[in-house]
């Protein structure tokens, strides 16, 4: 009888530790529930995931917010996850969408830069860019990228052929001509939530 009450007593303890194990910067447990602040800086520099309140680094990544718009900043519920065997190259750990609480409209015109080269592991450096017809686009069909004047234009067009010739060689796995290439950018007031506005964009060879 002592050696079975000492026996429950033993399991209790583990399963009380396990239930309150936490994981990440910010310890939380699986499955907790947070507030989270998207940015309006939709795959940008800086665009930084925050947990409310507070305005505290994430420290992850979310997943599943489909109906993101670039230039809206969202108030989101979104529940924490960490999956006990990672996929290979994978987080341990991340942030799974549930709701939109609420969403505001950017309303300054400060310029951000967005990486037009992203590296991958595995594979490598890859070219943020693709082309349908005239227009050209950071996420297909989301996201394009527009411009002011030839320059700019000229240079977007430089990028593209460079793209399309990593993606007929890929069997030699050719990689990008520069080692990064960043894009200045602001919201397209034209074109707002569907396009940035590229003003300057930097080959870093």
């Amino acid at each position: 009888m002592k050696n079975l009450l000492l026996l429950l007593i033993t399991v209790f303890t583990f399963g009380s530790c396990k239930k309150s194990e936490t994981y990440g910067p910010l310890n939380l447990k699986n499955g907790q529930e947070v507030e989270l602040q998207v940015s309006h800086r939709y795959g940008a520099d800086h665009d930084l995931l925050l947990k409310l309140p507070g305005n505290i680094d994430a420290g992850a990544s979310l997943t599943g917010f489909d109906q993101r718009e670039p230039g809206y900043t969202y108030r989101v519920k979104a529940r924490f996850k960490r999956d006990e065997v990672p996929l290979q190259d994978g987080p341990e750990y991340y942030f799974i969408f549930e709701k939109i609480l609420g969403k505001e409209q950017y309303k300054g015109n400060e310029s951000f830069t967005v990486q037009l080269i992203t590296s991958y592991v595995p594979g490598g450096p890859v070219i943020r860019l693709s082309k349908t017809g005239s227009d050209y686009y950071l996420i297909p069909g989301k996201l394009q990228l527009t411009y002011a004047d030839s320059t700019i234009q000229n240079k977007l067009e430089e990028i593209w052929l460079n793209a399309q010739e990593i993606r007929a060689n890929a069997p030699k796995g050719q990689d990008p001509k520069w080692k990064a290439i960043k894009a200045t950018v602001v919201h397209d007031p034209q074109q707002f939530g569907k396009a940035y506005l590229v003003k300057q964009i930097q080959f870093i060879d």
